[in-house]
């Protein structure tokens, strides 16, 4: 347990802080400059570790010391929905606002763990602290770290509602493109338009998608054709995601996916479209074993939490921390369902919990030879 009071309100203090700062992926200057700040102020050894343009990751790696496992958190968000409403909002247990979910009240958690730990002695323990940029596009933060940093484990506070992640969701974005003639708008046929040409397409996978694999989540987004005006458009795009269970066979879903292309191709002679996969990432299924898991066992029993691990059902940095060779577990305060939604909150009592959690995690696992 965290040891003294002044931690909750520092927590909260901390957590409330965060969410007012505005944070989306590629702007994270601001949040990291006062993160920076947080961390030096409590003595700790915190470093940037610069993604250029200005961004970088914060790491506190302990010296000296042979480093079983790293709590990770990311400190962008998506963009606000509204750019006057994005801060932070209390109403008794809730705290709302953008990031509050997803992830600022799992990286105040961790954070606040970490600090109470090094403060009971000034001791720093076997385990690394990252913050990580970039995770809601590309992952750029955490494709660095994994580039200078190799660690048997990572905790990553992802929304979990507290349930301990060992498996993960894989994960699949396509981009599909239809293309046709510009022409006066008075002259369109049916075949000849690149939109309906996409929209036949998408409900040939949608219907894959439900009839021959409803195991899988898709979501189609981004929808656009060229600007036109009073014309034939050009060109129609199309993004989609697709999240897979954790043991779905990927190589032969997405060769299932590009046959309907093909099949498309086939029966209609002025079909032109095309098809690709911008982004694979695959899931995986830890086994609920070893050291790690075992200290987190024996943390739920003491708390009085159900043991009951899920599969994260997103893509996150978990699947990049995989594809590096670390077994990553992901167990944090706040819902999917509440990221990314215009009225996005977090329990603070839930984001106390994770603190103790984090902290007894890191007490499990610290010794007696790091000190200032």
């Amino acid at each position: 347990m965290l040891p003294a009071d002044h931690h909750i309100e520092s927590l909260r203090t901390l957590l409330r802080d965060l969410i007012n700062i505005y944070s989306p992926t590629g702007k994270e200057h601001e949040i990291v400059g006062f993160l920076f700040d947080y961390l030096k102020k409590e003595g700790l050894p915190v470093k940037m570790q610069q993604l250029g343009g200005g961004r970088a990751n914060l790491l506190v790696i302990p010296p000296y010391t042979e480093i079983e496992a790293v709590l990770v958190g990311h400190v962008d968000t998506v963009a606000a929905h509204d750019l006057d409403s994005f801060g932070c909002r209390e109403e008794d247990n809730l705290v709302a606002g953008l990031g509050a979910a997803d992830m600022k009240g799992g990286c105040a958690a961790i954070i606040e763990a970490y600090i109470a730990y090094w403060k009971r002695g000034g001791l720093l323990p076997p385990v690394a602290l990252a913050l990580v940029c970039g995770e809601e596009e590309e992952g750029d933060g955490t494709r660095m770290l994994v580039k200078e940093y190799h660690f048997p484990w990572a905790l990553i506070a992802e929304p979990s509602d507290l349930s301990p992640c060992f498996s993960h969701y894989g994960y699949v974005e396509i981009s599909i493109s239809t293309t046709g003639k510009r022409m006066h708008a008075s002259l369109a046929t049916g075949g000849q338009n690149p939109v309906e040409a996409m929209l036949r397409l998408l409900l040939r996978m949608s219907g894959y998608f439900t009839r021959d694999r409803p195991e899988l989540v898709y979501n189609i987004r981004d929808l656009c054709s060229s600007r036109s005006g009073f014309a034939v458009p050009e060109r129609c795009d199309v993004w989609l995601d697709v999240h897979l269970p954790p043991t779905a066979p990927q190589g032969r879903i997405m060769m299932e996916i590009e046959e309907i292309v093909i099949e498309q191709k086939r029966e209609d002679a002025g079909f032109s479209g095309t098809l690709s996969f911008t982004n694979v990432h695959t899931g995986y299924e830890l086994p609920h074993k070893g050291e790690l898991a075992e200290k987190l066992k024996r943390i739920y029993q003491e708390h009085r939490l159900p043991w009951e691990p899920q599969a994260f059902r997103s893509h996150s940095d978990a699947n990049l921390l995989w594809a590096a060779g670390i077994k990553p577990i992901i167990l944090g305060p706040g819902s999917l369902e509440q990221a990314h939604s215009p009225h996005e909150s977090v329990s603070f009592e839930q984001v106390m919990l994770a603190a103790n959690i984090y902290y007894d995690l890191i007490d499990s696992l610290g010794d007696n030879t790091q000190r200032r």
